[in-house]
């Protein structure tokens, strides 16, 4: 079976919290990691999403021991709408 890593940055203008993460964390950019894994039997290439992980802290803090928490893509992609959303509401 294949497994795929797909590597990314996500940015977050404001602070943000997931339910996942321990306590709310600042805004910055961070990494996130994807794993996707074949799905087998199929007549084409096709890859199912078995974990996305974000390492905490942010990419441009330094001297902190980095952390990765297992995230849900819906709750992450929810929370960086909302981002943008208070960003836009700001200018």
């Amino acid at each position: 079976m294949t497994i795929r890593t797909t590597e990314s940055t996500v940015t977050f203008s404001h602070p943000f919290t997931l339910t996942s993460l321990d306590r709310p964390q600042p805004a910055g950019t961070y990494r996130l990691v994807t794993d996707e894994e074949e799905i087998l039997g199929l007549s084409f290439l096709a890859f199912q999403r078995t974990a996305t992980m974000l390492y905490v802290p942010a990419i441009s803090t330094s001297g902190s021991p980095t952390q990765v928490f297992h995230v849900n893509p819906a709750e992450l992609t929810a929370a960086l709408e909302a981002d943008g959303q208070a960003q836009s509401q700001l200018l």
